[in-house]
């Protein structure tokens, strides 16, 4: 091992710092806040002295960066900066919060608080993820600078990622796409959640990134060639009208081509929206914008003729991130359709840099959509009752979601998102009004609760003091804060009867001569399949529950337990002693080494992405059904490792036994006669490739065929995909699962 140059690293650490002073010159206001920034970074090098990253550099390297993501990408201050440089100071080293608000202040002391993880979970079912975030959430509602400076970290450590272990790159790069590119997005920070995004993308199929990458730089000239012709015109009339004004060619991010590639199942060059027209105008003053953006878009479809359908005002309705921007689709003298996005030197701010934007823009007094938002996140704490995960599904539920503008009888617009119902809107005008809510009249016609709206929908709510929440209204409304309140009014009214049930409870614990106080409840809960003991209870009062099968528990060294256990082998995988259960190895079944000892254990195949030899795999713990292994490439990937990361073990093959795997194929092509036998031939010719299933459908001379087929690994699976490419008329064959 090489040794250490402490004098050279030294010298680093100071250049780094001196870099971040140079990107923070807008938070240095007077001499005090330099010196506080300047303690501010000797403790944190004294406190992180011998700590380490994994890439072998000095652990200073990451909160200064940090700091200087905060400054310089998202236009923090002095006081971020400094939360920045001891955010991880509490959770790693001897710093307390007492020591923090001494030095530094009590404000300084709750930002740290909220960026500190929690340190450990007692119940193995609680998402330990999960948990810290819903602690960043409660500090959110108090100061929003904790997500901001939480989403620097999270965009620094997914920048270095490159030097952890694979299945640590995995389950972090999950998390940022489920949680941190979309709070991003709710902040306002466009260009910070297009790279986490692509840094997500790079890290879980770096082989599609790759070659979204290389493709981009191929056709890279010969945008810009477009651009420049486009624009050209623009450009010349804009100057005449004496506009000051700039453009830019924006190209799509590699994640969202890859999004639509997938989504739509179209190949690369079939995406035609690769890059959109950005046009920034120097208004002379606020009250000017809109005019000036209306007056460049006149411009802009006197040359080309703009698609009516994809015009976007965020002008006259700015989104609830803040963002403004005026959006058209515009069709090209070479037959595509361009983007071109036209906004204000200030709304180009605020799209960048989000939040921190907002507030150097914000005039005293106003109530902005931003603030509406954090005004929603705390009402949505309110409610404690929610399960951690319940909590964050719910609240990530709007933060990607296009937004609808519709009106009250008065004339009043609401924002509610893609898809919202008449109930949502009835949440929207007051919390009463939806729990009372009985129908709705839309632009005058009589429409059910679950009517989904529109645009420029005019919405009177008809109530009744009578009605209260149904279970089925959680199955069409959209908005977290409709979801929150009617779980909130449902659980009520299941207390009342729970506690009926915890009645009966006791009185069948008595006939059989057990303690209540040796009741277990989370063993019941699991016995039963319920999610808490309220549920527990409630079921048992409506008779949904068999307590005769309580016969089946025992009491043991003083508490209830089942007579037998079902997860035994499982529960030792979360770092308990090892299993002395015997594992029977699977005839016909390769073996999978799994867990951090890389033991041979048994496990199911899951039916979701059915993994064969050569994916790269991963297990997961469930509940009663023992490891089930998953792709990594699995459209359940991201949900499992975000939320239940705790569950989630290596996996790989170490063996390739002669066994099959069942997989599908698609198959399109020109319809020609005996296209069919040609195809079914080359199966069954293959060795060792039998048929489950075939089917094929013909339209307008266009085949499209679906075969299900048993396969060894991918090596014989790609083997067979390309033969089946040299039959004729075969011009495309992918893999499915199904």
């Amino acid at each position: 091992m090489a040794e250490i140059d402490r004098e050279k690293e030294s010298k680093e650490i100071l250049e780094a710092y001196e870099g971040l002073l140079s990107a923070a010159k807008h938070a240095k206001t007077d001499g005090a806040t330099q010196e506080r920034m300047r303690t501010a970074f000797y403790v944190a090098v004294e406190a992180h002295k011998n700590d380490r990253r994994k890439s072998g550099e000095p652990y200073i390297f990451h909160p200064i960066a940090v700091a200087r993501i905060c400054a310089e990408e998202i236009g923090l201050g002095a006081t971020s900066i400094i939360c920045a440089l001891l955010h991880d100071t509490v959770e790693d080293t001897e710093i307390t919060l007492e020591d923090i608000q001494e030095q530094f202040g009590e404000q300084e002391a709750l930002i740290i608080d909220g960026l500190t993880k929690i340190s450990g979970v007692v119940d193995n079912n609680v998402s330990i993820q999960a948990e810290n975030f819903r602690k960043i959430l409660l500090t959110l509602s108090e100061d929003v600078r904790v997500i901001l400076i939480k989403i620097a970290d999270r965009l620094h450590n997914m920048r270095t990622i490159g030097s952890m272990r694979r299945d640590k790159q995995l389950k972090i790069a999950s998390e940022t796409l489920f949680l941190y590119a979309p709070m991003a997005h709710r902040l306002g920070l466009h260009s910070i959640k297009l790279e986490l995004e692509d840094l997500s993308l790079k890290c879980q199929h770096p082989e599609v990134f790759e070659e979204i990458q290389v493709k981009l730089k191929k056709t890279q000239e010969v945008r810009a060639r477009f651009i420049r012709k486009f624009t050209s015109p623009i450009k010349d009339e804009l100057e005449r009208k004496g506009l000051k004004f700039e453009v830019k060619g924006r190209s799509k991010s590699i994640y969202s081509i890859w999004n639509k590639m997938t989504t739509k199942n179209i190949p690369f060059e079939e995406v035609y929206d690769l890059f959109a027209i950005r046009i920034i105008i120097d208004s002379l003053s606020e009250g000017e914008e809109k005019s000036d953006c209306w007056q460049v878009y006149s411009v802009v479809t006197d040359f080309y003729q703009p698609n009516i359908e994809r015009l976007r005002d965020w002008i006259s309705a700015p989104k609830t991130n803040g963002y403004e921007s005026l959006h058209t689709t515009v069709m090209s003298p070479t037959g595509k359709w361009v983007e071109v996005q036209i906004r204000t030197r200030r709304m180009d701010d605020i799209a960048e840099k989000g939040f921190a934007a907002h507030w150097k823009y914000k005039e005293g007094g106003v109530e902005s959509q931003f603030d509406k938002w954090i005004n929603q996140v705390r009402e949505l704490l309110e409610n404690s009752d929610e399960s951690t995960l319940d909590l964050i599904g719910d609240f990530k539920l709007n933060l990607f979601t296009d937004e609808i503008y519709v009106f009250t009888p008065n004339g009043d617009m609401k924002s509610l998102p893609t898809g919202a119902s008449a109930l949502d809107f009835a949440f929207t005008v007051h919390t009463q009004v939806g729990v009372n809510c009985l129908g709705a009249k839309v632009n005058n016609k009589l429409v059910p609760l679950s009517h989904q709206l529109n645009s420029g929908d005019q919405v009177e709510i008809l109530t009744s003091k009578n009605q209260t929440p149904k279970e089925d209204w959680l199955n069409f409304v959209q908005t977290h804060r409709a979801k929150s309140k009617i779980k909130h009014s449902l659980n009520e009214e299941k207390r009342k009867v729970a506690k009926e049930g915890k009645v009966i409870l006791e009185r069948e614990f008595k006939k059989l001569k057990i303690s209540y106080e040796n009741i277990s409840l989370k063993e019941l809960q699991s016995f039963y399949k319920v999610p808490s003991d309220i549920e527990l209870y409630y079921e048992i009062a409506i008779n949904k529950i068999d307590l005769t099968k309580l016969k089946e528990f025992e009491v043991r060294k003083g508490v209830l337990r089942p007579k037998r256990k079902i997860t035994k082998r499982v529960q030792n995988l979360f770092g308990q002693k090892k299993s002395l259960v015997p594992v029977t190895q699977k005839m016909g079944r390769p073996v999978l080494v799994i867990g951090d000892n890389m033991e041979k254990l048994d496990y199911q195949l899951a039916n979701c992405c059915n993994p064969i030899p050569g994916n790269e795999v991963y297990g997961f713990i469930t509940v009663t059904e023992g490891i089930k292994v998953h792709k990594t490439s699995c459209p359940n990937t991201v949900q499992l490792m975000s939320n239940y990361a705790y569950r989630i073990i290596k996996a790989s093959w170490i063996d390739e036994q002669d066994a099959a795997f069942l997989t599908g194929l698609k198959i399109i092509g020109i319809d020609d006669v005996g296209i069919v036998n040609g195809i079914t031939q080359i199966i069954s010719n293959e060795h060792n490739v039998n048929m489950r299933s075939l089917s094929f459908d013909s339209l307008d001379g266009v085949f499209e065929g679906r075969v299900m087929v048993l396969v060894q690994d991918t090596s014989h699976l790609t083997n067979l995909i390309k033969n089946l490419k040299g039959v004729s008329g075969v011009k495309k064959i992918e893999q499915i699962d199904k």
